[in-house]
């Protein structure tokens, strides 16, 4: 008799130690792509084929890929549509009068303007997203800054911090959002009145703090600024943006998705766009962000990967159950600090089935990890790495350890504020 064969338990282990390691390298490598993006490769470039590689390996079975693109799918044409909105309102002139109102009624004040800038960021990044906050925004500031002979490293500070704390209150706030909007079971109303409390909160802590902490150049004082012709504001996207939010709440009524309203703002915004000839069909396709789009269904394939090969049993021994204060407090902790080593999408799409049992309450608690987490660090959220180009574009440069120390006193205050925000906005409205 031959010897024997191998127990089969023995191949499994060998087989499911290989598709682990596979999927956390391709990972790995995916993240640091897009933080370092060589020769300036879209982010799509690695994750596609990464995606292509642990669905062709067997890492994850392709039953999974294609039900995790199926989840993704919504929120993809959602992520797009609204990427459409804000580049067609930006084509519109609304970023350019919000920084001639800013500049306009400051007073040559540097506390002023950065009150100002607070305001239309927070508005901004929860209306029409983080990405119009960093990418149409910022460059306003910077103007404004300059307009105003004003220091502008606490305005920029306050554009890269609000584009994630701020994203805190609507599901189109943030891709982040979007995923745990559709994981919650919460309406659309419902989801921004328990998120408002938390919302205000958090963007209080980021005030007070940007305040002490840049209190030398805000202080440095600027020449008082001309007087200007009030901004002739935009009224028709304005108008728009007014009707796609009421069609937002609209569409969650009735049960069907609110990424129908998203499209439908888009299209009145681009088919006059079209009319005046002020933009084309391939700049709104750019405006979508494609290789974006492709690179987050990438991502979830091989987050999924990773997940399916034995990090979500990991997880699941320190993810908190229940809705107490204590267990809230742990979920955000645990998603803040996943969302600084794995960046906060992934960690969005590790946690988020982990957080479902628990219900909606651990749900926003993840999110609220996810969101105001990425201060901390660089990697912590795509939108600061973004950021962060733009103001070298400007020939600006911010240091690390800067960086670090205003979120090491941001970021535990923050979250801490907006999780008992979270908790007691549950308590009064429900769950």
């Amino acid at each position: 008799m031959g010897a024997p064969s191998p127990p089969p338990a023995r191949s499994r282990t060998l087989s499911t130690s290989f598709a682990e390691a596979l999927s956390v390298g391709l990972l790995v490598l995916v993240l640091v792509c897009a933080v370092v993006r060589p020769w300036g490769w879209p982010e799509a470039v690695v994750a596609v084929p990464a995606a292509g590689l642990v669905i062709a390996t067997g890492a994850i079975p392709s039953a999974h890929a294609v039900a995790e693109a199926e989840r993704l799918g919504p929120v993809i044409g959602f992520l797009a549509a609204v990427l459409v909105l804000a580049q067609l309102c930006d084509d519109e002139g609304l970023f350019h009068a919000c920084g001639a109102w800013m500049a306009r009624t400051s007073a040559g004040s540097p506390r002023r303007l950065l009150a100002q800038v607070f305001v239309v960021a927070s508005v901004i990044t929860a209306v029409l997203s983080l990405d119009a906050t960093v990418v149409l925004l910022t460059p306003v500031v910077f103007a404004t800054a300059a307009r105003l002979g004003a220091r502008p490293k606490p305005h920029l500070y306050a554009c890269t911090h609000l584009s994630n704390t701020a994203s805190l209150l609507l599901p189109v706030s943030n891709l982040t959002n979007l995923l745990a909007f559709a994981a919650s079971g919460l309406s659309f109303t419902r989801f921004a009145a328990l998120m408002a409390l938390p919302w205000l909160a958090a963007i209080a802590v980021e005030y007070v703090v940007l305040r002490r902490f840049f209190a030398a150049d805000l202080d440095a004082g600027a020449p008082a600024a001309a007087e200007t012709q009030a901004p002739e504001m935009p009224l028709f996207a304005l108008v728009t943006v007014a009707g796609t939010l009421a069609g937002f709440v609209l569409t969650s009524a009735l049960g069907v998705d609110p990424a129908w309203a998203a499209f439908a703002g888009a299209l009145v915004l681009a088919g006059r766009a079209l009319a005046q000839r002020r933009t084309t069909p391939a700049a709104i396709l750019r405006s979508a962000a494609v290789p974006f789009l492709a690179f987050v269904l990438a991502l979830g394939v091989v987050v999924r990967a990773v997940v399916d090969n034995g990090l979500a049993s990991a997880l699941g021994h320190l993810v908190p159950h229940g809705t107490s204060l204590p267990a809230l407090l742990g979920v955000a902790a645990l998603a803040a600090v996943l969302a600084n080593v794995i960046n906060n999408l992934p960690a969005t799409l590790v946690l988020l089935p982990l957080a479902v049992p628990s219900g909606s309450a651990a749900v926003l608690a993840v999110l609220l990890g996810v969101n105001i987490g990425p201060n901390l660090t660089y990697a912590g959220s795509l939108a600061t790495l973004l950021w962060r180009r733009i103001v070298r574009e400007h020939d600006t440069e911010i240091g690390l350890g800067e960086f670090t120390r205003l979120g090491l006193l941001v970021v535990p205050a923050a979250l801490a504020l907006a999780v008992v925000a979270l908790w007691a906005s549950l308590h009064v409205i429900g769950g």
